[in-house]
């Protein structure tokens, strides 16, 4: 956890949401210079911080209507904070809540030096990364939409399961299979839909790889060294990373990732572990899937995977092996270092 510590004259704390802002500025001493509520617009927030312009820092807790102010900020040269949501919680929760105190609590911790931080993703890339994670969206109601199907078979009781259906080829004379009429346009439906889902998919692929190229080619290209990590898991570890340099230590990235479950501990005694929910889910995906693609086809580390499951089982097994991917990743990206798997399976 990262707090913001620099002094300054002034400490703006926003409860920010989608029609209405309430603004809070409070000085170097604490005490609260303006307290109000505004319309969420950039001419009416610049208004209202116009006479603490000399020296004020901006906080917004990190929810979904946080790009505008960030951008507001760093446009017009005012320091700006992005208040880690669920650090937040555990901080400043009270009894009595409502978009007044909140907006003060933040001011507070900001003068405080207890702002818990959350990374400000740069706007260069941020459209292309929320893209992609659009895509991922619909790639799994796309799946939803497979699994109906599959599921239809099993109520039917079919005598042949249809196959990988993400092949379109597999997916001939499936309709016919089944006799009563409304199933048969049930599935069609579903069969529509799918169509649909893979041409908006391959354009947003063709566009994103594009930007990708455009952005960081050369990081794009070492993740693909990897066995099994192709195009799409390559492009959200490059996209949710944005900057490997941002994490110090390579434990930093494997918490950020989610790759690592971190204990629960008082009096010396230990209670299970927490934060699971601390962290970008996206990688956390993107590892657990490279960690599933990277023994398909690969002999040494389908031996390697053989070991881990013994020790420890094979869910376990295939979680360690997605630690260890997250950290070879971390260097490869540091030292821009092509992916060497035999040293990866000797280490």
């Amino acid at each position: 956890m990262r707090f913001y510590n620099n002094q300054h004259k002034y400490y703006c704390g926003i409860d920010l949401h989608t029609r209405k802002m309430y603004v809070c500025i409070i000085d170097e001493k604490g005490e609260i210079r303006e307290h109000r509520n505004l319309k969420t617009d950039r001419d009416a927030f610049l208004k209202a911080i116009a006479p603490f312009r000399e020296d004020i820092v901006v906080a917004v807790e990190c929810i979904f209507t946080w790009y505008w102010v960030a951008d507001l900020c760093h446009n017009e040269g005012i320091p700006f904070v992005l208040g880690h949501a669920l650090y937040m919680k555990a901080i400043h929760g009270g009894k009595a809540k409502n978009d007044k105190i909140d907006s003060q609590k933040i001011a507070v911790l900001l003068r405080g030096g207890m702002m818990p931080m959350a990374y400000v993703y740069p706007s260069k890339m941020r459209a292309t990364r929320d893209l992609m994670r659009r895509r991922n969206h619909l790639m799994r109601k796309r799946s939803e939409l497979f699994a109906h199907i599959q599921n239809t078979n099993s109520q039917y009781n079919l005598p042949d399961s249809f196959g990988c259906m993400a092949r379109p080829k597999n997916r001939d004379g499936i309709i016919e299979q089944f006799k009563q009429p409304s199933v048969q346009q049930n599935i069609a439906v579903d069969m529509e839909m799918i169509n649909t889902y893979d041409s908006v998919l391959s354009q947003l692929e063709k566009s994103i790889v594009k930007l990708a190229n455009h952005h960081d080619p050369v990081s794009y290209a070492l993740l693909q060294t990897i066995h099994g990590v192709g195009k799409i898991i390559a492009l959200i570890i490059l996209y949710e990373i944005e900057n490997i340099r941002r994490f110090e230590t390579v434990q930093d990235f494997a918490s950020y990732s989610r790759l690592v479950k971190c204990a629960k501990e008082s009096n010396g005694k230990k209670s299970g572990s927490g934060g699971s929910k601390i962290g970008n889910a996206h990688l956390k995906w993107a590892f657990s899937e490279a960690a599933v693609f990277f023994i398909n086809g690969n002999d040494p580390a389908k031996k390697y995977l053989d070991r881990l499951t013994n020790k420890h089982g094979k869910s376990k097994a295939l979680s360690i092996l997605a630690h260890k991917l997250g950290r070879a990743v971390y260097f490869m990206l540091k030292n821009k270092e092509a992916f060497d798997q035999k040293k990866f399976l000797t280490v």
